[in-house]
């Protein structure tokens, strides 16, 4: 029986350094917008009592969507941060076919890293229904990215111009 080739794809570095750099560029992003957000928008008193708009609990904790003032303004950044992860995703992972795993990976590790902070599984449906929306937008708007490029790219390499033949 023969040995099946190696996958000359498989490169667990580059894996590891495209997930870290996803999940940084995206808390980076979070980072960003949430505070300035939140000091226009929440009621100052109960900013204060949580440990003001740039806590990292406004973040990583699910249960900071439960007031409703701040929890909208939460969730905005959070589907914010998605709509940035798209260039993110295109210029990072560049292939269609792997964005929905970077982008399920993403929502994954936050997962984890709320659970952990939040010392719990987040069972607000409000969390959920956010952090679903923005990925389901980061993967179609990334995916779409990444065909587009492909396609200019393949258009671009195979021109009359280009070809030896003229």
């Amino acid at each position: 029986m023969a040995k099946p080739a190696p996958n000359a794809n498989w490169d667990p570095l580059l894996l590891i350094s495209q997930i870290v750099s996803m999940q940084t560029l995206h808390y980076l992003t979070l980072s960003l917008f949430t505070p300035p957000l939140l000091t226009l928008f929440a009621d100052p008193q109960a900013l204060e009592y949580t440990g003001g708009p740039s806590n990292v609990g406004m973040i990583m904790d699910w249960r900071e969507m439960s007031d409703p003032t701040r929890g909208w303004v939460v969730a905005f950044c959070w589907v914010f941060a998605c709509c940035f992860d798209i260039p993110y995703l295109t210029l990072l992972i560049r292939r269609p076919r792997l964005i929905l795993d970077f982008s399920l990976t993403l929502l994954f590790n936050h997962l984890v890293l709320t659970t952990y902070y939040a010392g719990r599984v987040p069972a607000s449906g409000f969390w959920w229904g956010v952090v679903g929306v923005g990925t389901l937008g980061m993967v179609v708007g990334a995916e779409q990215a990444c065909v587009r490029r492909e396609m200019r790219e393949g258009l671009e390499s195979t021109s009359v111009h280009n070809h030896p033949a003229f």
